[in-house]
């Protein structure tokens, strides 16, 4: 057999052991079908064969992001980012500037403002906006995305008011007269978003080829698409997913996960629907609670800076019980959204309580996010064989001062536990939450491996960095590993399907600072190479 593809380096890392090696491996169509010394694989170099030598640069696993959303990923590539702003009115001149560059949006959309950076730290309202753009409506997505900033034509398109009443497990924020301020918390987004993501057929196409493109310039060659709540799920389109996979142009294996919801014969339906190498429902995915700097994330105790809170929970804990052992009874895999440490308990409450009723079994639970735990929880997920699904580039993110205000220096110990967990036996398996944050792998190992915090300087509960072999299989093969597909994804081996991704750098080579300069070289999806820099096309061709 002579092979398409031959990539050699002196830094392959298979995931196999915990550092790189010298080696070459060959892939004929999808597959890889040799990894091997140099001199052992000349005989599957054949006329045709693409042959490339990349040096000391870093050969890797495909990255398996285990939490995307993939087209309001697609939506926030070309929509407005406030990340840099560091005040209200920083923001409000780049939404003025954006409206005017954009004078076509029928919406203004943007991304990623975070008030904690802010001067006065308060909330924003919808009055600023209104100075800056009346005539149509805007909708800006706080940075952890779980509540939104919007002016008033927004509102009055969604017809909210001093007379509208929260909706189940969201929050219109009013000021003392009772108007609505333009904050609207958890699923009261929904009550605009339904509007503001009313998009043509085509126009979700080109979302969701801006969000193939994205991840193939990152190295990203399998994601897990997570329900996104009400707020974000008007815009997936598992057909287009589809049409996508039927005309060949699918570049990353999709691994679905739909709403937990009781409805488990749609979840049925849906599983038996979408169930190919490429794209397939995976298991189901819900929120327990929400997020820390709005105080929504459910703890069991109060919150340090406003102690007649705990949080708020999404849904009951009876219901979320139910909604498990009947999904485990039908082999699903669960997903849970959970941040405080009163939604991790349930979490594995629930999952505790499925294994009772329905037996043990091979079920590949996972929590998400896991930002603050109760230290007598740690043990139990390798207790119930969960697995930690974190993004740590999150907590840097985060304004570190703001965060620990509203949980308090007790809690701090316990913030994004990844060595922990893993010193405990849980299996780790990383990802970004894209669009929360960038679809950049190497961001999120960075901060795994420093625990560099939002000073850019001090590192964050230091006893909780992993090493780079740990946060690179974290990335490759525990991903894998939660998908239930281990035995052909996550690790560079003969047999496996032929994602790859070459590095600019070896990693092992270099100071842990560089990590977050490293960019991607090559990334091949299966036996295809979807992306090439420009330096690197040359040379191949």
């Amino acid at each position: 057999m002579k092979a398409d593809i031959i990539l050699t380096s002196k830094a392959v890392f298979t995931g196999l052991e915990d550092g790189p090696k010298p080696a070459a491996i060959a892939i004929s169509g999808n597959r890889i079908i040799a990894v091997a010394a140099l001199e052992e694989i000349e005989s599957f170099i054949g006329e045709n064969t693409l042959v490339h030598h990349f040096g000391d640069q870093l050969i890797i696993p495909g990255f398996h992001d285990f939490h995307v959303h993939a087209m309001m990923g697609g939506l926030s590539l070309e929509s407005l980012n406030l990340f840099e702003a560091r005040s209200e009115r920083q923001a409000v001149e780049m939404v003025r500037q954006y409206a005017e560059t954009n004078e076509e949006a029928e919406w203004i959309i943007g991304f990623m403002w975070d008030s904690s950076y802010w001067d006065d730290n308060k909330f924003p309202t919808r009055y600023t906006l209104d100075d800056a753009i009346s005539d149509r409506p805007v909708v800006l997505f706080h940075a952890e995305g779980h509540y939104t900033w919007v002016n008033t034509k927004a509102l009055e398109m969604a017809k909210i008011d001093s007379q509208s009443p929260n909706p189940p497990s969201g929050i219109i924020e009013k000021d003392t007269n009772g108007e609505p301020t333009g904050i609207l918390i958890e699923e009261a987004s929904s009550l605009i978003t339904k509007y503001a993501y009313d998009l043509s057929k085509q126009k979700k196409r080109e979302l969701f080829k801006g969000f193939l493109n994205e991840a193939a310039r990152f190295g990203v060659t399998s994601v897990n698409n997570l329900y996104g709540s009400e707020t974000l799920n008007k815009l997936d389109d598992f057909q287009i997913f589809k049409e996508y996979e039927e005309e060949g142009e699918l570049t990353v294996r999709m691994h679905l996960f739909p709403a937990l919801d009781g409805d488990i014969e749609n979840a049925v339906n849906l599983r038996n629907k979408y169930q190919s190498d490429k794209l397939c429902v995976s298991g189901l995915k819900q929120f327990i609670d929400g997020v820390v700097t709005c105080r929504t994330a459910w703890m069991l105790e109060p919150y340090s800076d406003q102690p007649e809170t705990y949080g708020l929970p999404a849904h009951s804990a009876e219901e979320i019980k139910q909604w498990v052992a009947e999904a485990d009874q039908r082999g699903f895999s669960i997903r849970f959204h959970a941040i405080g440490d009163a939604a991790v308990r349930l979490a594995l409450d629930s999952y505790e309580n499925a294994r009772n009723i329905n037996g043990k079994r091979d079920s590949r639970h996972a929590i998400e996010h896991i930002e603050v735990i109760h230290p007598e929880d740690i043990s139990r997920f390798a207790e119930l064989d969960v697995i930690a699904s974190m993004q740590p580039n999150h907590f840097a993110m985060s304004e570190r001062g703001t965060y620990t205000k509203r949980i308090g220096l007790n809690r701090e110990k316990y913030v994004f536990a990844i060595h922990s967990l893993k010193n405990a036996g849980a299996t780790l398996a990383f990802g970004t939450d894209f669009p929360i944050d960038s679809l950049n792998p190497l961001a999120q190992i960075y901060r795994a491996v420093t625990r560099i915090d939002s000073s850019g300087k001090d590192a964050w509960n230091p006893k909780e960095r992993i090493s780079l072999a740990e946060a690179l299989k974290a990335y490759t093969y525990g991903s894998a590993f939660g998908t239930f597909r281990e035995h052909e994804l996550g690790t560079i081996e003969e047999g496996k399907l032929a994602d790859l991704v070459v590095l600019d750098r070896n990693l092992f080579a270099v100071p842990p600072e560089e990590i977050i300069q490293t960019s991607v070289e090559l990334t091949i999806s299966d036996g295809k190479i979807v992306f090439s820099n420009q330096k690197m096309l040359s040379k191949m061709n």
